[in-house]
This record gives structure tokens, C-alpha cells and sequence, in this order.
């Protein structure tokens, strides 16, 4: 018997009960590809529990529109959302429900929002500046990065519950927590105001 490598899934969608999530335009729990840390990402999108966001990040992949039509048709057949990363020409061409936008194309982002005022958009933040950012553009959420230590090379320093709740409570725009959030780190965000978590290695347990 194989076992699955995402064995974390059931625990992280139980913890991410505890968040409201964006009514209407965002549920509590948000997946994201990575192309060294979920390879297969069908084999990722199928342990999805259903209900949830995957923001599909491709980073120029070739074969981007075969795995995006492939990942949107998943995302029909298991009642998820499908967001992707910095790409309106793949976002348009999958019928996907919105764009994550890295908050170094703010000026693509901000573009965008205004031409698609209806679509979800989630934009990526570390600090302050940052979550005031999200909330001039009027995203839909900021995932705000990183919360704990995480395994990503490119990663800062994590800024932790205690800084968190500095900014959270005052972003004016709904956060998630990225960055080290496993169903165990989930619980310790209780009572700082995020509206939902958003994970890579915590499916994995």
C-alpha cells in the first residue's frame, strides 16, 4: 500500500474551520504550487479538499496552459477554486477565478483590477507597507509572508504571532497566514484577526 505524500491534508482543512475566509470570494484555506515542493501538481490538485483555493504558480513553465486547463477541470470535478499566479493571458484561457499577484508587480496588479473589478485577486505581502498596498489596489486578501520558519529558500525572517498581531487587526484588508503553516502552527493564530491560512508543506503533515 502507497502512502500518500499529502497526508497533512485532512488536518490542515480541519484547522482552517477556525477562519471565516472572504464571504462570497474567498474560503478559509488556500494551497499553492510549487515546482520543487508539489512536482506532480495534479497529483497535488487531486488530495484537495473541497471548498478550498489552489493558486497555481508556474514560473513560465511551458507547458503552463496544458497544466492550467488540466487543473481547471480538477478544480470543477473536486468543488475547488483555481487562482493563478501573474498570468491573465493563462487566467483568461482556463476560465480561472481570479490572479495572485506577487507585490512586485504591483503595477500589473493594480492594472488589472481595474479591468476586472469582479474577479478574486490576492496580492503577496511581508510587512506593513506592504498590506497598505493590498489595500489601496482593492485585493480581495494579502498573504501575508512569512509567519513561521519555512522550508523556502527565498524566504525572510519569519515575523511570528507577536508581530503579527500588530499588523493583522490594522491591514484593512482581509490577511492569510503563509509561511510554515501546518495544522499544529494553524492553531497558534487564533485571535490575531487572519481570515484564513495559506500552505505548500502542510499537506504534507
Amino acid at each position: 500500500m502507497t502512502t500518500s505524500p499529502y497526508s497533512g491534508t485532512a488536518a490542515l482543512a480541519s484547522a482552517s474551520r477556525s477562519f471565516p475566509g472572504v464571504p462570497g470570494r474567498l474560503p478559509g484555506l488556500i494551497a499553492l504550487t510549487d515546482p520543487a515542493r508539489t512536482p506532480d501538481v495534479m497529483d497535488f490538485a487531486q488530495i484537495l479538499p473541497k471548498g478550498c483555493a489552489l493558486i497555481y504558480r508556474h514560473f513560465g513553465r511551458p507547458e503552463r496552459f496544458d497544466d492550467g486547463a488540466k487543473l481547471a477541470a480538477i478544480a470543477k470535478d473536486r468543488g475547488f477554486l483555481l487562482l493563478v499566479s501573474a498570468d491573465p493571458e493563462l487566467a483568461d484561457d482556463v476560465g480561472a477565478a481570479g490572479i495572485h499577484w506577487p507585490v512586485r508587480m504591483l503595477h500589473l496588479a493594480r492594472q488589472w483590477r481595474k479591468e476586472n473589478p469582479d474577479q478574486v485577486m490576492t496580492l503577496s505581502a511581508h510587512n506593513r507597507e506592504e498590506l497598505a498596498l493590498a489595500k489601496n489596489i482593492k485585493a480581495d486578501a494579502a498573504l501575508l509572508s512569512p509567519i513561521f520558519p519555512t522550508k523556502s529558500p527565498n524566504s525572510g525572517p519569519a515575523i511570528g504571532t507577536l508581530r503579527a498581531r500588530t499588523l493583522v487587526p490594522h491591514a484593512g484588508v482581509p490577511v492569510y497566514a503563509l509561511g510554515g503553516i501546518t495544522a499544529e502552527t494553524a492553531g497558534h493564530l487564533a485571535g490575531i484577526g487572519f481570515s484564513g491560512i495559506a500552505s505548500i508543506d502542510g499537506f504534507k503533515g
